[in-house]
């Protein structure tokens, strides 16, 4: 072995485990006046949020909570859990954030199945919540975030301890602790989990610390940055900003709840510059009321992923002022790992193939070794020919450690070297990936593989439909066939047959949906369509 292998070794000056831990103590070091953490009438610095994170790190501390626990968060977007990005793995424990909208029977499951030592929760959730506990096999320290900014006729007492008292039995000098390793567990997130239990994913310090410089790169973000959290804080680690915003000293803007005129207003009160946000959000936002919108005084960034977004929707955004990103990432990649980094030389096309390339997944984040689209079976990339049908696989430092306790789930998750994603999709000859599909979501008609998603572009574009779903119907003759849900506008009455003609002026004709069901589309808290609940229906 050489020099370079054999005398030059890590040491304590020139190796410290990745963490985005250190973000808040150099911000705070750097910036300790400015402010950091708004949420209605309370506004932070950096030196209070810093003060609050510790001392809530040192009262968990106290009761026990160390390396290897796990603290679970059931709460909106309020400052609270905001500061359990830090506190709790400032302990050296593990940050467990709970879909907010998840019965009783699954918020169980999960505080039994990650062991929770500690569980965070928000008064007004006290209904499931409550019922949850009931089951619960051992024993679990409660503690209520009691929001004054809450409906306080639906919020009532759920444990024994409140969060703004137990955060002042802390000290503020307690000396946190770094990882021992970025290999350390830092959060646990559970997929949602459409059929069966939801999976435990895993994130290490390293992971989250990558993830949020990643981002920073990826969105061009600047320093003092004003960001909206409408990407809820329990999905995702809200997809790495809690980190990644305190890292460039930006100022988070707090959102309880999605309400598009509350939307208008913050952006125009705190100056917002950019937040993210499933397309169903960005419906909303082109869809509100006249009176409901104000005129941007400066352009708005925007990134948006989940279902992939209809083409239109890039449109009808940039005519209000907002400049949106499509990027793409699932639970088990810390979220977006692909973005649709724009290239000068579309500028010159026609709006609507710009926009159609808006639609696709894109390609790698920095922080992303490799992004691909392989036939599962054989392991080889597909031809870039924008046809052939492949998964979508993915290597680097921000896939997840694992599942926690399924080791057979992980194997076949990471099988051959890559992370399978389950999304179908094509690669383009630039090496852009599209989806085409979920595995589950592909309708095969008379042998025929059509994309539901192309079916919902399509049908998006109609000025009657606000949002559309497709799945497939059973069908005697050609096993299954195309069936659209559609969600219309308000005022803008449309029929089953006008819908089915709009689509076989473009749509091939075996691609054309044979039903047409106008209702209110079932969705999940992070605004993806549940096609589960309208294949039920079959």
């Amino acid at each position: 072995m050489s020099y370079y292998e054999t005398n030059l070794n890590k040491n304590d000056a020139n190796y410290v485990p990745l963490t985005p831990l250190t973000f808040l103590k150099r911000v705070y070091e750097i910036y300790p006046n400015y402010e950091a953490v708004v949420y209605e009438d309370r506004k932070y610095t950096w030196t209070q949020v810093y003060k609050r994170v510790v001392k809530f790190a040192s009262a968990l501390s106290k009761i026990g909570v160390g390396k290897g626990d796990t603290v679970s968060f059931l709460a909106f977007n309020t400052p609270e859990i905001f500061e359990g990005h830090y506190s709790v793995p400032m302990t050296g424990a593990v940050l467990n954030t709970i879909n907010i909208r998840l019965d009783a029977k699954t918020i169980a499951y999960i505080l039994e199945h990650s062991d929770a030592k500690v569980l965070v929760v928000d008064r007004q959730l006290h209904n499931e919540v409550k019922k949850a506990i009931s089951t619960l096999k051992h024993k679990i320290t409660i503690i209520d975030i009691d929001d004054k900014f809450a409906d306080q006729s639906k919020c009532e007492k759920i444990g024994e301890l409140e969060y703004e008292s137990f955060l002042n039995t802390g000290d503020e000098n307690y000396n946190w602790k770094m990882p021992e390793d970025e290999w350390q567990s830092l959060s646990l997130s559970y997929t949602s989990g459409t059929t069966g239990n939801p999976k435990g994913v895993v994130y290490h310090h390293r992971g989250s610390y990558l993830m949020s410089t990643g981002s920073a790169v990826a969105w061009n973000m600047p320093n003092r940055l004003n960001f909206l959290t409408i990407v809820p804080m329990f999905h995702c680690n809200g997809w790495g900003y809690p980190w990644t915003v305190p890292m460039l000293n930006g100022r988070t803007i707090c959102l309880r709840n999605i309400d598009v005129k509350k939307i208008f207003e913050l952006i125009d009160k705190y100056d917002v510059t950019h937040f993210g946000g499933a397309p169903i959000v960005l419906n909303m936002i082109t869809g509100a009321p006249e009176s409901d919108k104000k005129k941007l005084k400066q352009t708005v960034y925007v990134l948006t992923a989940g279902a992939p977004p209809p083409s239109i929707i890039f449109k009808k955004m940039r005519e209000l002022g907002f400049e949106v990103m499509h990027v793409y990432g699932l639970t088990e990649t810390y979220g977006h790992v692909t973005q649709c980094a724009w290239n000068e030389s579309w500028n010159e096309l026609d709006e609507e193939k710009q926009n159609e390339i808006k639609a696709r997944q894109g390609v790698r984040y920095p922080n992303t070794e490799g992004i691909t689209v392989m036939d599962p079976e054989t392991m080889k990339e597909v031809p870039k020919d924008g046809k052939t049908i492949g998964e979508i696989m993915i290597k680097g430092n921000v896939v997840m450690k694992g599942y926690f306790k399924d080791k057979g789930a992980t194997d076949k998750a990471m099988k051959g070297g890559w992370f399978h994603s389950g999304d179908l999709a094509v690669m383009h000859p630039d090496g852009y990936v599209k989806i085409q599909d979920r595995s589950k979501d592909i309708i095969i008609s008379g042998g025929e593989n059509i994309s539901s998603i192309e079916i919902e572009n399509t049908l998006a574009k109609h000025p009657s439909v606000s949002i559309a779903a497709v799945v497939a119907k059973p069908d005697e003759k050609w096993g299954e066939v195309p069936c659209a849900f559609i969600e219309m506008v308000q005022d803008k009455p449309v029929t089953e047959k006008e819908l089915i003609s709009f689509c076989k002026e473009t749509l091939a004709g075996f691609k054309v949906p044979k039903q047409v069901v106008f209702c209110e589309l079932p969705k999940t808290s992070t605004g993806k369509i549940q096609k589960f609940e309208l294949r039920k229906k079959f």
